[in-house]
């Protein structure tokens, strides 16, 4: 029976309820799908037929922690930054949120008569957090450890619905424009031009730069039939010819600046200059800035361009290298093979992951995970295996490598490894929360339960957006982020990620996630203190 065997082979089970939740994730309705979401109602589905078909703990462990580790490492370098400037505000929002989703818990458990077991569990499940029902349900013991868990099962799949649908329903009503969002935070490609210019005003090339810092630079400079590198000090003489690298709407007032446009591109077979991309594959390189490298003094070369992931960035002396890079550069043909040396340029070493160090990050943050933390009063918190990775990806993301050790992954490899992580989570938790969710939607007292907290958490998600969004200005990438991230939930996250497109959803996710995670425990300990007076 086909039942028996995927009990008996849980990497069949694991394999089976993946593609069929990324099948499912993939339909569409009225423009709507779950994404890899799909895979949680895989893996509910597939463990509400049968008890037996349920995923050991070690892969949804595993898959969180790989997941969140590695969204560290890719948010680390813009998390401080982001902290400084509007991370107050994203923190306190998702506060508010999460203490008014608690006292609104308080008075469905007044209306319906729950205990405090299933008042810390039914909190823990409308806010998705297994590290908090964790803390609750250590806390007691025999018939009393199970309620915080039927609470939990059945609020917790409602909460991720009610949290993607809302995402959904706000962003086509409002009209929202992703692209353009990315692209007013900084984080969108915007196309980059090289076009050739004829000098017609003395001037120099730090003039240039500096008028359009970030947006133009100039890459060559063509100077009686001789092609040479532009350096910051030289001048430029009227009938030299430049190439100017930069946004559309920025070359064009460079070229103006400069002189007037040139049709024919400062090419020629028998130039002394050539151009290539290089992958950056070099460990020492990694953190460093384009200035620091010192290329013009060291080979006659210049960076013009860096292009990350699939974004191309216009380089200048602040640009901060990160593995995996690829850079355009300008370079004496003579002098080519020895730049690219330098930068490394091995595709092989690209792809492989660094075990040691990917290891001994993930032990890092599991390790601080693991810290206990007492309360007053009794009881105890930790980050645990969501928690402590996320803050040690940060930590060591923003650190890019520590001597010998580089923390960064290509994107080519953390995206993988990140999606993989997400799978293993997400079938990890259905499976285990399945058998629990059939059980109890077949009483009256569970359809009840369910249909509260779908309607607590699309009211939340739905305060949550309208005030992060319309009130507080903020994009709906960010805001449905910080949702994600209050709610301390992977798949919320994936969803909002795959709608929007940009990194803009893994900012607000990341900057959140800690201080929320942290109250939620904290607060469904508190929701346990009268109950076990009681029972005392």
């Amino acid at each position: 029976m086909i039942v028996d065997l995927l009990a008996e082979n849980a990497l069949l089970l694991l394999f089976v309820v993946a593609a069929g939740g990324y099948l499912f994730g993939r339909i569409r309705i009225a423009g709507f799908s779950f994404g890899v979401a799909g895979v949680l109602f895989a893996g509910i589905a597939a463990g509400a037929i049968d008890p037996r078909l349920r995923l050991p703990d070690i892969v949804y462990l595993l898959g969180l922690a790989l997941f969140v580790y590695t969204i560290g490492l890719s948010t680390g370098p813009g998390f401080l930054p982001s902290l400084r400037r509007a991370g107050l505000r994203w923190n306190a929002l998702a506060l508010a949120a999460i203490v008014a989703m608690a006292l609104a818990v308080v008075g469905v458990a007044v209306l319906l008569d729950l205990n405090g077991p299933l008042r810390a569990g039914f909190f823990t499940g409308v806010l998705t957090n297994t590290p908090a029902l964790a803390a609750a349900v250590e806390r007691l013991s025999g018939h009393a450890a199970d309620l915080p868990v039927v609470a939990y099962s059945l609020a917790y799949p409602a909460s991720v619905i009610a949290c993607m649908l809302m995402i959904g329903i706000l962003q086509r009503t409002w009209r929202v424009d992703h692209a353009a969002e990315a692209a007013k935070a900084g984080l969108a490609e915007e196309p980059l031009l090289t076009a050739t210019a004829r000098v017609r005003h003395p001037l120099t090339v730090d003039q240039v730069v500096e008028a359009y810092a970030g947006r133009a630079i100039i890459g060559r400079v063509r100077h009686d039939e001789q092609d040479r590198v532009a350096e910051p000090d030289q001048r430029l003489e009227p009938g030299d010819l430049v190439t100017i690298v930069g946004t559309p709407d920025a070359v064009a007032e460079a070229t103006r600046m400069v002189g007037e446009a040139r049709v024919e591109p400062l090419e020629a077979a028998h130039s002394t200059l050539a151009v290539r991309r290089i992958f950056l594959s070099n460990p020492r390189l990694i953190g460093m800035r384009v200035e620091q490298l010192c290329l013009a003094d060291r080979y006659g070369a210049i960076v013009t361009r860096v292009r990350r992931g699939d974004t191309d960035l216009l380089a200048s002396g602040d640009t901060v290298l990160e593995l995996g890079d690829r850079i355009r550069v300008v370079a004496p043909r003579t002098r080519m093979k020895d730049v690219s040396r330098y930068f490394g340029d091995s595709y092989r070493e690209l792809g492989e992951v660094n075990i040691a160090s990917l290891s001994i990050g993930l032990c890092i943050g599991l390790l601080v995970g693991a810290i206990s933390i007492p309360l007053p009063g009794g009881g105890h918190f930790s980050l645990g295996s969501a928690g402590g990775p996320l803050l040690a990806g940060l930590v060591l993301g923003a650190r890019r490598r520590t001597g010998p050790l580089v923390w960064q992954l290509p994107a080519s490899v953390n995206q993988p490894l990140r999606q993989m992580g997400l799978v293993l989570f997400l079938a990890g938790i259905g499976t285990r929360a399945g058998h629990a969710f059939a059980a109890t939607i077949t009483t009256g007292d569970g359809w009840l339960l369910l249909a509260v907290a779908f309607g607590l958490c699309l009211v939340m998600a739905a305060s949550v957006l309208v005030v992060g969004h319309k009130l507080m200005k903020l994009p709906m990438g960010v805001t449905a982020g910080i949702l994600a991230g209050l709610s301390t939930q992977p798949a919320v996250l994936a969803f909002a990620s795959e709608q929007a497109d940009n990194p803009l959803p893994e900012l607000g996710y990341a900057t959140v996630f800690p201080a929320a995670m942290i109250s939620k425990i904290i607060i469904a300990q508190v929701l346990l203190s009268a109950f076990l007076v009681q029972a005392t």
